[in-house]
């Protein structure tokens, strides 16, 4: 009410100015633009000028609000794309858990451009594409998603590197693990990826190398690093074994390769007795059996096993003969080790001494019947001239060997 009130005391107290200032004098005002000519009195023209000042601010004010407007209505329609997109993503994501790989990467793409995380749809699309078979469209998608998103490359790096694994691309894998690796050199994932794939390109000389740092991060039990570690030095003293065996032209091969393989072992794997057996093998067929013997001698005397007093007897040393001594010596501690009595057989034939052969055989099969013990006694037997008993124990073997049921047999 009072706020009226001014109002009209002040347009009453503009209006009496006003008056008054007709009276007094009408004024004169005239404007000249070229050929044209205007002329008023004072109070029209400033009347004019009022109407125009207020007709610009009304254009100005219409202008304004227009402009909101159109703001609320882009705003509008961008909320609706991102409702759509939201809705598509998480369809596309649905069919990819469902399998459906072509409508998940039509979904996932289409959407990604007004996705609140357009990485996640590019990325997911790029599974789905690679799914389909199509490689090409896999890179282009990798592209977009590396492009969508500042500090992606890590992510992008490793989901390519799956992908080039699963399409079994193995060496553009490395290649994309291998540049992982230089920007984060301990990331633990990029480390098992890159375990993977040295694995399935059989590269055993990186592999060792890499293996250290496995263990040091904790990304491999103990139980898989031994067994890792024994893969590894299993394939490359084979390798280096084959090296052997192609530089030298002689019936006796070059070993050089084969024992500076060996010195360069961990102490843990040259103590391994798997390790020492395979060892000890290749050194016997490349033709140095007498290495292979004192090495198999070193590490029974401190270190018993079964398997390698097996081939210790296999193997044929310098002196026979303190070869068999140094197993009698043994057979002291260990009276009835099977293993230990076949093998003081073997060594017994390579000093000719064929009855006590014959006894360490027969001792052992009381000890444990043994196909590889019962073939030996059969063909000492055989060349003993003891056809009958030979023949009688290759039948123990055969009956043995597949299970044969206790039938009645005709009588000789």
């Amino acid at each position: 009410m009072i706020r009226l009130l001014l109002i009209v005391l002040v347009a009453l107290s503009l209006g009496v100015a006003l008056a008054m200032g007709v009276q007094y004098d009408l004024g004169y005002i005239r404007i000249s633009l070229g050929h044209y000519l205007v002329e008023t009195n004072f109070w029209v023209g400033a009347a004019l000028i009022t109407l125009l000042v207020a007709g610009l601010l009304f254009l100005a004010a219409m202008a304004r609000r227009l402009t909101r407007r159109s703001g609320l209505l882009t705003g509008w329609l961008a909320q609706g794309n991102q409702r759509r997109a939201r809705r598509r993503t998480t369809q596309g994501l649905l069919a990819l858990a469902e399998g459906n790989w072509p409508r998940a990467h039509k979904l996932l793409e289409a959407s990604a451009s007004s996705a609140d995380t357009p990485l996640i749809n590019y990325l997911a699309a790029a599974q789905a594409a690679f799914e389909c078979g199509e490689h090409d469209q896999v890179d282009e998608l990798l592209r977009k998603a590396y492009e969508s998103t500042p500090g992606s490359d890590m992510a992008v790096g490793i989901t390519q590197a799956q992908l080039q694994l699963a399409g079994n691309r193995l060496e553009q894998a490395l290649a994309t693990l291998l540049r992982l690796r230089k920007q984060a050199p301990h990331h633990p994932f990029v480390l098992k990826l890159l375990k993977t794939t040295y694995v399935k390109l059989e590269d055993w000389r990186e592999l060792s190398r890499l293996l250290p740092e496995l263990r040091k991060r904790g990304l491999v039990s103990e139980e898989e690093r031994t067994e890792l570690e024994r893969t590894i030095w299993h394939n490359l003293m084979q390798k280096a074994a084959a090296e052997c065996r192609r530089q030298s032209d002689s019936p006796t091969a070059n070993l050089e390769p084969l024992t500076r393989l060996w010195d360069e072992l961990p102490g843990v794997v040259r103590r391994d007795e798997q390790s020492i057996r395979e060892y000890g093998q290749l050194l016997a067929e490349l033709g140095d059996e007498a290495q292979a013997e004192t090495l198999l001698r070193k590490v029974l005397r401190n270190h018993w096993s079964d398997e390698l007093v097996n081939l210790y007897g296999r193997i044929k040393g310098s002196q026979p003969d303190e070869q068999l001594l140094a197993a009698e010596r043994w057979l002291q501690d260990r009276p009835n080790n099977a293993e230990l009595l076949l093998a003081l057989g073997r060594l017994s034939l390579r000093n000719e001494l064929w009855g006590k052969a014959r006894e360490y055989f027969e001792t052992s099969l009381k000890m444990r019947r043994s196909q590889e013990t019962l073939a030996e006694l059969s063909r000492l037997n055989a060349h003993m001239g003891e056809d009958q008993s030979s023949v009688k124990l290759l039948m123990q073997g055969l009956v043995q060997d597949n299970g044969l049921p206790d039938l009645p047999m005709p009588k000789a």
